[in-house]
């Protein structure tokens, strides 16, 4: 077991979170529609995100072990929440990938990667995932 951060609860619903390895912060603050002021992510935001940067990752990962060669990716990620009780329901995950003139098995590798990532294989079986790839 790694000690990976520290959480510091400020007041007002803002949280700051320390990664102990690198010593970067970063804040976490209520969502307006949930008592907060919304200036900084939500903790689900950053399960949504984190979904999404996942995914690139373990793409990067797999073009580099398999010789494909990878340009620009972008994610833009969607969170839609449930009232009762309060959850995350479906994150969506656009994917849109710079195309090298990937063949389908290229195409199959990246997606198969990105759809198999650490943190998409770690939620709970009940949120949506839905994943969208755009190549351009």
């Amino acid at each position: 077991m790694t000690k990976i951060s520290e959480i510091n609860y400020q007041g007002n619903l803002r949280v700051v979170s320390k990664h102990l390895q690198s010593g970067v912060e970063l804040m976490t603050d209520a969502p307006t529609d949930n008592h907060g002021l919304g200036n900084s992510f939500s903790p689900t935001d950053l399960v949504s995100t984190a979904l999404g940067n996942c995914m690139v990752t373990i793409m990067a990962i797999t073009a580099a072990n398999h010789s494909i060669p990878l340009g620009n990716i972008k994610a833009d990620i969607y969170k839609i929440m449930e009232a009762q009780p309060r959850r995350i329901k479906e994150i969506v995950v656009e994917l849109s990938i710079e195309d090298h003139s990937y063949d389908a098995k290229q195409k199959q590798l990246l997606e198969y990667a990105a759809l198999n990532c650490p943190v998409a294989k770690s939620l709970s079986s009940e949120l949506i995932q839905t994943v969208r790839f755009n190549y351009y």
